[in-house]
């Protein structure tokens, strides 16, 4: 190309001509583009790149500089990337970029001081011939891009942006695009920037590229302003890079975010905000970053708030409310959740198509909780009888919780067939989910819970056993698991062997959670010592993690999940502590241990139980009647409490063995394995006279203690 338009027809030996050549012929760059080639990104047809070489030929008082970006664009367009390449290497830009930067401030000042009738020097380069130069670098990056050099393409691509951030510091004012080119090409290069960092694999000048495109006020219309903060955003998120804000493209004023994720929200929230008033179109890849970025940080309720802000016809009612619910169950909001999932199940939706996923989120959320059991029973049922083939996979979850809520429902039933119906059903959903999912970890970690609660101790060993091969030994759960079963066949040493080997592979939280359980088994096993022991490594190891986040605020952020799991253990393990002192006699230390307790959580019902337990053991029975009655006013349905209750009744006299009698029946209502409570009825049978159903009940008591284990699932 070059040979075909040098020699006579350019004369590139003579001196060049002035910078105002261009812009004063009919051949203008603006001209010459409107005549030649349209669109600069379009490809011309062969008919137009002829005339425009044949225009290009007669231009006689082009200079060197500008033959060379119009030579140039003829063969980028043409897709003659080397051609093009080696054309714009010869322009000296370097040589150039301090003209072009007078160039651009004294032709602004000029439109700015038009009625005081300033004339500008002919010797400061035109507008158009600056638009035409630098539209020649932005080719020159794009052919470099085209040929893989994407690097050397983003520096080439820098240069416009230095150019004009020198000339304007202050941002684009109002009308420089108006009769020139220069404000599109400068949004162009402002665009692919951060692209070719990006693809040269240098995230953090990409992160750069996108600041500075934000920092200043350069006319970038509303929705490419909005594609620079949303791919801003998804680089910091998912980029892997910290990228620190430099002081000069400091975004946000004195409210700086500290982290990558609290920019990237940042910035998400403010599309959000200009998508609800209207400034931008719905783009549903905003709303999945924020999703996204305000999951991994627990901000589920804001995450909700915007879900609601949605305008309608984005979701469907369904949609919205399966989202909202979503959000809720997240941030630990079971209630809320499942009130919106009644929606969907309610009679406005009956004619509307299923909504199974919603269905199955209720039935889960209703596993969690046993006063629930019969929703989620409703809920699991609707699964199952409005799958078809496309969606069979959720049936064997359906099953799943099915089985889970009959068993929570069995416990809390008040009638002892419906009890027995119950539990059969529990089971037999329980294996038919084993049946539909063959590999399902945790329908084997159900099942054996279930057999457990059940006493089906067999039964319940072999499903821990499957559960722990089926995750290959990495779940934590599973050790625990087998060694709640192994403590409810008494085997208390080999329970104690599982543990020992689940702690060498633990981490942080689920170590506090095995070191608690080995020194229950340690109590079990009547070694009170050993138990002391463990439970002093477990408050020192709890203490020292409150220390270090101390030490390190900035890190609490990564613990907060984990922070109330820690605290009921720490809860815990100091009653289970005064526990031990109050069997082996030692009240002062049984007290402390107490208030350390209630120190934590003055209104839990386990705290005054203990309170009760300590006043019963130094026989001040009116006490310890006053702290039980404490623990039940918190929670009504306190089982340990209740049954602690009538046997401080039975030793106050035969006149109160009617009263206990009747404590110790709602006990067996809400717990009818608790074998405490059948013991305690023989002792008031033994009493009364009846030794028929004295027996009968010692004899319920012995069998349930011995198939109990240390610990409850509940």
């Amino acid at each position: 190309m070059l040979c075909a338009c040098s020699g006579e027809q350019f004369k590139f030996d003579e001196a060049p001509q002035s910078p105002e050549s261009l812009a004063t012929r009919d051949f203008s760059a603006s001209a010459l583009s409107s005549r030649t080639t349209g669109d600069w990104e379009s490809k011309l047809e062969d008919i137009q790149v002829d005339e425009a070489e044949s225009t290009l030929k007669e231009a006689l008082s082009l200079n060197y500089e500008e033959a060379r970006a119009l030579l140039g664009r003829l063969e980028y367009q043409r897709g003659n990337y080397d051609a093009a390449l080696q054309v714009f290497q010869g322009i000296d830009i370097r040589g150039l970029t301090p003209k072009m930067v007078k160039a651009i401030v004294e032709r602004t000042r000029q439109r700015k001081s038009r009625s005081k009738g300033e004339i500008v020097p002919t010797s400061v380069m035109s507008m158009h011939s600056v638009s035409l130069l630098v539209e020649a670098i932005l080719l020159k990056a794009k052919s470099l891009e085209e040929l893989g050099h994407c690097r050397e393409a983003a520096k080439e691509c820098r240069i416009i942006l230095d150019i004009v951030e020198t000339a304007l510091p202050n941002g684009i004012p109002n009308g420089v695009g108006e009769d020139c080119k220069l404000e599109e090409m400068f949004h162009k290069a402002l665009e692919l920037l951060p692209v070719l960092w990006t693809r040269a694999g240098l995230l953090d000048e990409a992160i750069i590229a996108y600041r500075r495109a934000l920092v200043r006020p350069w006319n970038l219309d509303p929705q490419k302003l909005a594609r620079v903060q949303k791919d801003l955003a998804s680089t910091l998120l998912y980029g892997a890079v910290e990228a620190n804000l430099a002081p000069q493209l400091q975004l946000w004023g004195p409210a700086t975010p500290k982290t990558n994720i609290e920019e990237a929200i940042l910035l998400l929230l403010v599309l959000m905000n200009k998508v609800s008033h209207g400034e931008i179109t719905w783009d549903e890849e905003i709303m999945d970053h924020l999703t996204f970025a305000l999951s991994i940080t627990g901000e589920f309720v804001l995450l909700a708030e915007h879900v609601e802000q949605a305008l309608p016809g984005i979701y469907n009612r369904s949609e919205r409310w399966y989202l909202l619910a979503l959000c809720y169950s997240a941030a630990h909001q079971n209630e809320a959740a499942l009130n919106l999932l009644k929606k969907i199940s309610g009679f406005s939706e009956s004619k509307h198509k299923p909504h199974i996923p919603s269905f199955l989120l209720g039935a889960k959320l209703c596993a969690q909780d046993p006063k629930h059991a019969r929703e989620g029973i409703n809920f699991a049922r609707k699964v199952i009888n409005s799958a078809t083939n496309g969606n069979q996979h959720f049936v064997g979850q359906a099953h799943k919780f099915l089985g889970v809520c009959y068993g929570n429902a069995a416990r809390i039933s008040l009638s002892d067939s419906e009890r027995v119906l119950l539990r059969k059903d529990s089971l037999n959903c329980l294996n038919q989910a084993a049946r539909y999912r063959k590999e399902d970890a945790e329908v084997m970690h159900n099942l054996a819970e279930e057999n457990t609660l059940q006493r089906n101790l067999d039964a319940a060993f072999d499903n821990a056993m499957m559960c722990a091969e089926m995750v290959a030994g990495n779940s934590i759960q599973e050790w625990k698991l087998l060694a709640l079963v192994l403590s409810a066949e008494q085997r208390f040493k080999d329970a104690e062997t599982i543990v020992e080997f689940a702690l060498d592979e633990s981490g942080r939280i689920d170590r506090f959670e095995l070191l608690r359980l080995k020194a229950v088994l340690q109590i079990a096993q009547e070694q009170p010592k050993q138990a002391i022991e463990t439970f002093r490594v477990l408050l020192s190891l709890i203490q020292a993690q409150r220390d270090l986040e101390a030490k390190n605020p900035d890190q609490a952020q990564f613990f907060a999940s984990e922070a109330v799991t820690e605290r009921q253990l720490e809860l815990a393990a100091w009653l289970d502590l005064a526990g031990i002192y109050t069997n082996l006699g030692t009240w002062p230390d049984a007290k402390i241990c107490v208030d350390k307790a209630k120190l934590m959580e003055f209104h839990c019902p386990r705290s005054w139980h203990a309170t009760g337990m300590l006043f019963e053991a130094q026989s001040l029975y009116k006490e310890a009647l006053v702290s039980f009655f404490l623990s039940l006013s918190v929670e009504p349905e306190y089982v340990p409490s209740i049954v602690s209750t009538a046997e401080v009744l039975m030793k106050l006299g035969t006149q109160s063995l009617p009263i206990a009698r009747s404590f110790l029946m709602n006990a067996l209502r809400l717990d009818p394995t608790n074998h405490e409570a059948w013991l305690n009825l023989g002792l008031i049978s033994k009493k009364e006279g009846s030794l028929q159903q004295a027996a009968e009940f010692f004899q319920a008591a012995h069998e349930l203690k011995l198939s109990a284990p240390v610990q409850s699932f509940a």
